[in-house]
């Protein structure tokens, strides 16, 4: 009798897991097949669990103090901001797919460049889904470059913009009297005031954009835009921006013996006085730092004149995100004007908005045009005239490989 009662538990939890795998299923299917208003409807009282880098402040308190409240008011979902950084990230959805776990714990997940790559090929993304989203069909240009491509890839609707960034320098004027304009001048600039001067290891993201952003100035990027992942081709086109790099190292803080791991320590040290320069993907940042006193008043920023790297961070929804319709409802959201402009405030964030300016009314333009830069940002004008695409996804970890194997930390 035991046996029996013990085999019937067992086929009945079977059943009960086939009933929840089609359930999740058919919540999948069905949801290409709801208006607008369902979704919306279905995601009231939920929760969305956030995923993304947590290592600025200024982004934690904007997402915390302002994008949370603002959901919770008007949506009724709240919103579960969860920091880690975006290797661990995929790591952890690599796993659930190789195990096919349905229930999922990340809703939005914030991502870009060679991430997006990684999880689009290896279908770690639900979509498309950005046909779904009202305000990505009435602000957003579906078919700027910017949009379309994240890093050379094609986006195929599989993730919605975040916002946009642009690589700059950042500078103390009370301690460089010449803004060095070109990889060389920045080399002089380095060798006449040695261990003043370096930047995160890759593969930092701003680390990496600026090895990037070397190469550009001396090789040019052309070459790159179509060219295939082939390791011995790149490390030969990039050859003289190595070499550039290895003739910087000496000069570097601590000799170039050591990089700073992450981009908020190279600002650490930046308001520390301990170097007189750092950089960023985000040129409203100065401002905010100035704002905040992270950064010293005589803080100002610069392009290089041949241009700097421009791209455009996104929201994806993972694959076996649980909450789908809230993440839909959370991402439209943010691609609204109030959201997008409350964003590119430099007192909140100073991230760049992604709608298309004539796709706005007067009134909401005026939204941007009321928000006041601030100090030491390059102008919006120098900004996109001086504005570089990135390379193709699949390029950038294999620079960044050359660059460990060429420039090793400790020598």
């Amino acid at each position: 009798m035991k046996r029996f009662i013990a085999m019937l538990l067992i086929v009945l939890l079977a059943i009960s897991f086939i009933g929840c795998s089609k359930s999740e299923q058919n919540v999948s299917e069905n949801l290409e097949q709801k208006d607008w208003e369902s979704i919306l409807e279905s995601s009231k009282g939920s929760t969305v669990n956030f995923y993304g880098w947590g290592g600025s402040d200024r982004i934690n308190t904007w997402i915390d103090t302002y994008l949370a409240p603002r959901l919770k008011e008007e949506y009724d979902i709240t919103l579960n901001r969860v920091p880690m950084n975006i290797d661990d990230i995929l790591n952890k959805l690599l796993g659930e797919k190789q195990l096919d776990v349905k229930d999922g714990t990340i809703d939005v997940v914030w991502i870009n460049g060679e991430n997006f790559y990684t999880a689009k090929t290896n279908d770690l993304l639900y979509g498309p889904f950005t046909h779904k989203l009202p305000n990505f069909s009435k602000y957003v240009d579906a078919d700027s470059v910017e949009v379309k491509y994240d890093f050379g890839f094609e986006v195929e609707g599989y993730e919605a913009p975040y916002g946009k960034a642009q690589f700059v320098m950042i500078y103390d004027k009370d301690r460089v009297q010449t803004v060095p304009r070109n990889h060389q001048e920045l080399l002089e600039l380095v060798k006449a005031n040695p261990g003043k001067f370096t930047y995160p290891a890759p593969p930092d993201f701003t680390g990496s954009a600026f090895v990037r952003n070397i190469i550009y100035d001396i090789v040019g990027y052309e070459q790159f835009i179509n060219m295939e992942a082939d390791k011995e081709k790149i490390r030969k086109e990039i050859e003289p921006a190595i070499e550039f790099l290895k003739e910087l190292k000496p000069y570097l803080w601590r000799e170039g013996k050591t990089y700073p791991a992450t981009i908020a320590q190279l600002d650490n040290m930046y308001s520390d006085k301990e170097i007189f320069m750092t950089m960023s993907y985000n040129p409203n940042s100065v401002s905010a730092g100035i704002i905040s006193g992270q950064f010293p008043e005589t803080t100002d920023s610069f392009v290089f004149d041949k241009g700097t790297i421009g791209n455009t961070h996104f929201l994806a929804i993972p694959f076996n995100s649980t909450n789908k319709e809230g993440a839909l409802a959370v991402i439209n959201f943010i691609l609204t004007p109030e959201v997008q402009a409350s964003k590119y405030n430099p007192e909140n964030w100073g991230d760049l908005s992604v709608l298309d300016n004539s796709k706005l009314s007067q009134e909401e333009k005026s939204i941007f045009e009321a928000i006041k830069v601030g100090k030491g940002v390059v102008s919006l004008d120098e900004l996109l005239s001086h504005r570089l695409p990135e390379m193709p996804a699949n390029l950038v970890p294999i620079i960044e490989e050359i660059w460990l194997e060429s420039i090793p930390e400790g020598e």
